[in-house]
């Protein structure tokens, strides 16, 4: 069993879609991510940068896929449709979601928004093998051999999910979606991303913004920092950027950013960190 465990950033954006010349160095597609334990492929959320990933999988034969979902805000899901692997008879595909029960599943959810008259083909025409899964929040998935999920619930309108992937003694967090209290911090999400090697953290907003959106369900980038250092992280990941923030605002962040907790990144389309 290979111990290659890394991280690959497909798309990084929050609210929506936002390509162009002036956002092209982080990149405009919304959130996707690829995580590889060895030679098993997770995916987390299926915003707009699933489709680039989905052709570079295909690329290299992979097929057999676990996808996650933080919510099933638009953002992290109106890339679904255009995922190829669900097109192809050899796709072999687990779907997951943890904010769901008691009162709704994945498959109705995900069945009502692939249809007429929102999108031309209904998830019937899927020939890939798709099996549904719903779990409760603080649930522990065990979704590959070696590999561990932990979960925590986030604090999110209609509900997140915050994952920690374990494999080989090392840890991934991705926590996005979710809005802290000022002033003090998230215990839950202090616990849980305790010594982790990565953190990707919902960094929508500066702490300058954040009261504007009280209440609209995000952090800060400086909230990233003040909960990485507490918790002994590794490396700080911000992620899920403002469609409004253009790539100087970005660096002007990147800037910032590195002199407050020094090796903290922000994520960009294409940005691979293994551990």
């Amino acid at each position: 069993m290979s111990d290659h465990f890394s991280v690959k950033f497909w798309g990084v954006r929050g609210s929506i879609a936002c390509p162009g010349d002036k956002t092209k160095k982080y990149g405009g597609n919304t959130s996707c991510l690829e995580v590889r334990c060895g030679d098993d492929v997770l995916i987390f959320d299926a915003g707009t940068g699933i489709r680039n990933l989905g052709h570079a999988l295909l690329a290299e034969g992979k097929y057999n896929i676990d996808l996650f979902f933080t919510h099933l805000h638009l953002d992290h899901i109106c890339g679904l449709p255009f995922f190829p692997h669900a097109f192809k008879k050899e796709g072999d595909l687990r779907f997951w979601a943890g904010h769901l029960l008691p009162d709704r599943c994945l498959k109705d959810l995900i069945s009502t928004l692939i249809i007429p008259p929102f999108f031309p083909v209904p998830v019937e025409l899927f020939t890939a093998k798709i099996e549904y899964n719903d779990f409760e929040y603080g649930q522990t998935l065990q979704p590959r051999d070696g590999v561990v999920l932990k979960t925590v619930p986030l604090n999110h309108p209609d509900g997140a999910v915050g994952y920690r992937i374990e494999y080989g003694g090392r840890s991934i967090c991705y926590i996005t979606d979710t809005e802290h209290v000022p002033g003090k911090p998230d215990e839950k999400i202090l616990s849980f991303i305790q010594g982790a090697d990565i953190v990707v953290y919902d960094s929508t907003y500066t702490d300058e913004e954040w009261p504007l959106y009280k209440g609209w369900g995000h952090s800060t980038w400086q909230e990233g920092v003040r909960l990485c250092e507490q918790a002994n992280v590794g490396k700080l990941v911000i992620f899920h950027h403002d469609p409004s923030h253009d790539d100087d605002f970005m660096d002007e962040v990147a800037r910032q950013a590195e002199e407050m907790r020094e090796g903290t990144v922000v994520a960009r389309e294409g940005m691979m960190l293994e551990i």
